[in-house]
């Protein structure tokens, strides 16, 4: 027999008074390009002092067969597992908010139960509004701007406009999340940071400051991004390096940024070429990233 949404977890006996809180949300599992999303987790959870508060039955969501769980072996006996978990943490911003962060493995079954289980934990603890944040790859050069899309619940919550009309996409559990609280009357949003696509295997900070920026505005949470930033610059110098090393890969990033200007000043709209004589974004990409994972080869 199946759970009902509130079996699905636990919430701690000691929960402080949450009312109009702020419940962040990145599952592990669906498209990040650059680590983004989950580069802006591991910020959070390192710069401020958390504890969890709700713990899901992970058991009961992820086929484990599929993402297999990292074990360590020593000499002759296991000694360690990574357990997979689906929490809550409590955290206070840096003018001592409390604000709400859900992460995890994005479940493998039971999307509509987690969403609703979510949805009675915003219910019972009073939140105000619920927002996700993930990478998007884009034919983006590194050296201009990031930019930000947003989507929520509500016009009024829009704060990043988007170059799309309509389109359909794979589904994944925060745009569910999103999409079920916006019927419940809930207010949630979502951000989406563009990432160079040539970066996009790797870890790119500049996209999880983008993120932080807009969320920060959104919400009006305190964040420091002083680590994020300092991570950020070390990546952008060793990018800038590689790139100065090698005349092919620098005239294709010189090529994209004309592509990137050229767009912008005509229509403002990154995602359609209006006859520009360069190379399409895929093959410049394609070039970009294999030089630059073969500079990490080498290295």
């Amino acid at each position: 027999m199946a759970l009902d949404p509130e079996e699905l977890y636990e919430v701690d006996s000691d929960v402080p008074d949450l009312t109009g809180a702020v419940l962040l949300h990145h599952f592990d599992g669906f498209m990040d390009a650059g680590s983004a999303g989950s580069t802006l987790v591991e910020h959070l959870l390192t710069t401020y002092e958390h504890r969890v508060i709700a713990r899901f039955d992970i058991d009961d969501l992820i086929d484990y067969r599929a993402r297999r769980p990292m074990m360590t072996y020593a000499t002759d006996r296991w000694v360690d597992y990574d357990t997979p978990e689906l929490v809550v943490h409590l955290l206070h911003d840096a003018d001592g908010i409390p604000f709400l962060l859900l992460t995890g493995p994005e479940p493998d079954r039971r999307w509509e139960a987690v969403t609703a289980a979510v949805r009675e934990l915003v219910e019972r603890w009073g939140v105000r509004l619920t927002v996700g944040f993930h990478g998007i790859p884009m034919g983006v050069p590194h050296t201009r701007k990031l930019s930000v899309i947003s989507h929520a619940t509500r016009p009024e919550l829009v704060t990043e406009s988007s170059p799309f009309e309509r389109v359909q996409v794979p589904g994944n559990l925060s745009a569910l999340l999103e999409l079920r609280l916006g019927e419940a009357g809930h207010d949630a949003m979502g951000f989406v940071a563009y990432v160079p696509h040539y970066l996009a295997q790797g870890t790119y900070p500049a996209a999880s400051i983008s993120l932080l920026d807009a969320m920060t505005t959104a919400t009006g949470l305190a964040i420091r991004s002083a680590g994020l930033r300092e991570a950020a610059d070390r990546t952008n110098a060793e990018i800038t390096r590689q790139v100065a090393e090698s005349a092919e890969v620098a005239q294709v990033v010189e090529a994209l940024e004309q592509q990137y200007d050229a767009f912008a000043n005509a229509s403002e709209n990154l995602l359609v070429a209006d006859g520009e004589p360069v190379p399409s974004a895929e093959e410049l990409g394609a070039e970009l990233e294999r030089f630059l994972s073969e500079q990490q080869r080498d290295r």
